[in-house]
């Protein structure tokens, strides 16, 4: 999430075991949920998709889960989107890329013509329009990605659209290729805060939703897409109940293809059938990063040098090889690795398992094994690969640092963590960051910024303070403002490496490692992609 204030909106942001799905269709076509699953020859065409991931609502003005909002992409178009393996943007429902005023606050963008929605009403500037107006009015969780930064949206034309911004923000089109931010037809949605269609979607995109039940969908191609048609006759969802229920159908042959969420030891499992032929390993580099957060306002971590020698301590290479079976990637900067601006600081400063700087800083301040630091880790139940994560951090600190470093490992329900992190009660704390949009601000305002704060007493409104790192410094408010304003990418870039510069001395965060998506396809099934965004693209697959 790049907006914070309001603690619904954090929740959903970490939200570790959810997943992006959703669909478009009229409104006559969607029977109420049902249970049972789609079951289809595998002869006709169609191509069944097995996945733990359970959709809270298919409505995108209020769809901020990953299970949601994979279902959402493939039933929908937005204004931009992403070629499969890059993140850069490329017109989808506009002809071009927005026009840009002086200022950077105004941009007008051509709208493509001759599109229709899925209940036959036509698309123009004027529903695209309507569209913003609503995901911004409807307030639904992730409507602050545009309410906090729109300030009026117009169709200036039958297609053309104009939108002002409240202030100039340079990532602003990669916020209009959000899933959320797809296309609804005006005829079958109304405008007004709570009025959401959890069960329906019509859009404009290759698929309209066919049913919808508890633990399956079914989408069909829509006979009149303006665009490419879909390689496939149409697509089945299947929901498994666990990663182990999904394993089991993938080994069975039971869906064509498995998309989160496995385990890693199902995910290695797997990949060792695949080196014998028995079935396909797609991977695609992710854009979820892992990392730890440091409690400024928590001794000892109030001591930079102490923030220093757990970051000395980490020892990533283990973490990947123990914890994550060799499945991601490490990662020695917030900024992933996805983005040119992403410099690995972290390796050249405090390196990996340096264990006699980490103790040379904490003894410079005081500590020693009759005075030990000790810290508290704390990470939201029901994550396996965080569980191993807390422990083997404290496996570090017992066997290498002589008793100068102590850890204790604590966990807490989910909820509860995300509800009481922003109350200063976690000194350390081990998450996952899932992007909103594909830029590097997004891995550095919802964690730097600070709206109201000092140095004395850290931020006390604001990202930092929401994360539950409380970090406050006015240099970096500076930097992350001016990178925002900032149009050009060299320039920009230089910015993004002050910033990464002071992160690395002041220690907030301590980056961990950034995720490899995985997904699994029987033989015979082709043109499995995945976008930047960890969506499944469910046109191009076709067996």
């Amino acid at each position: 999430m790049t907006r914070w204030g309001r603690i619904a909106k954090f929740l959903s942001l970490f939200s570790i075991c959810l997943l992006l799905t959703v669909s478009c269709t009229p409104p006559q076509q969607i029977t109420t949920p049902t249970s049972g699953a789609v079951n289809t020859p595998a002869s006709d065409g169609r191509i069944t998709i097995g996945t733990t991931q359970k959709p809270r609502t298919l409505d995108p003005a209020d769809a901020y889960e990953l299970a949601s909002m994979g279902l959402v992409f493939n039933m929908s178009d937005r204004l931009y989107t992403y070629e499969p393996g890059s993140i850069e943007i490329k017109p989808q429902l506009a002809t071009a890329l927005p026009k840009v005023s002086a200022d950077g606050s105004t941009y007008t963008i051509p709208i493509r013509q001759g599109v229709l929605f899925h209940d036959g009403t036509p698309f123009n500037a004027k529903a695209m329009e309507f569209t913003i107006q609503r995901f911004i009015e409807n307030k639904g969780k992730p409507s602050f990605l545009l309410s906090d930064t729109v300030d009026s949206v117009k169709a200036t034309g039958d297609y053309e659209l104009t939108i002002k911004l409240k202030k100039p923000f340079a990532a602003f089109p990669s916020l209009l290729a959000f899933s959320g931010v797809c296309a609804v037809s005006p005829r079958a949605y109304e405008i007004g805060a709570g009025k959401f269609q959890p069960n329906i979607f019509v859009g404009t995109g290759p698929y309209k939703l066919a049913q919808y039940g508890t633990d399956s969908l079914r989408f069909d191609v829509f006979d009149k897409y303006w665009g490419e048609k879909p390689a496939n006759k149409g697509i089945n969802v299947q929901i498994q109940s666990s990663p182990v229920n999904l394993f089991n159908a993938f080994k069975t042959s039971a869906v064509d293809v498995a998309y989160l969420s496995l385990q890693p030891d199902q995910i290695r499992s797997l990949e060792e059938g695949a080196k014998k032929g028995d079935w396909q390993t797609i991977t695609a580099q992710g854009s979820v990063v892992s990392y730890m957060v440091l409690n400024r306002n928590q001794k000892p971590l109030d001591k930079p040098e102490v923030r220093r020698a757990i970051a000395s301590l980490i020892n990533r290479q283990l973490f990947n090889e123990r914890v994550l079976f060799n499945q991601a990637d490490l990662l020695y900067t917030m900024i992933p690795t996805t983005f040119n601006v992403s410099q690995p600081l972290f390796q050249a400063k405090y390196g990996d398992g340096n264990f006699e700087e980490a103790k040379k800083l904490l003894t410079t301040v005081g500590f020693s094994q009759q005075n030990p630091a000790k810290v508290q880790v704390w990470y939201p139940a029901s994550s396996p690969t965080r569980s191993l994560a807390a422990q083997t951090l404290k496996s570090l600190a017992d066997t290498k640092m002589d008793g100068i470093l102590q850890l204790e490992v604590k966990t807490v329900e989910g909820a509860t963590f995300f509800k009481e992190i922003s109350k200063s009660l976690y000194p350390v704390a081990l998450l996952d960051w899932y992007p909103d949009f594909l830029d590097p601000d997004n891995y550095v305002q919802p964690f730097l910024a600070c709206e109201k704060g000092s140095e004395s007493k850290g931020c006390e409104d604001g990202g930092s303070q929401m994360q539950g790192s409380f970090y406050y410094s006015e240099t970096m408010n500076k930097l992350i403002d001016q990178q925002r304003k900032e149009q050009n990418p060299e320039a920009r870039k230089r910015i993004f490496t002050e910033i990464q510069s002071q992160v690395v001395n002041d220690v907030p965060y301590i980056p961990l490692w950034q995720n490899k998506d995985y997904v699994f396809a029987q033989k015979g099934v082709s043109n499995v992609k995945l976008d930047p965004t960890q969506n499944l693209i469910y046109k191009n697959i076709k067996k």
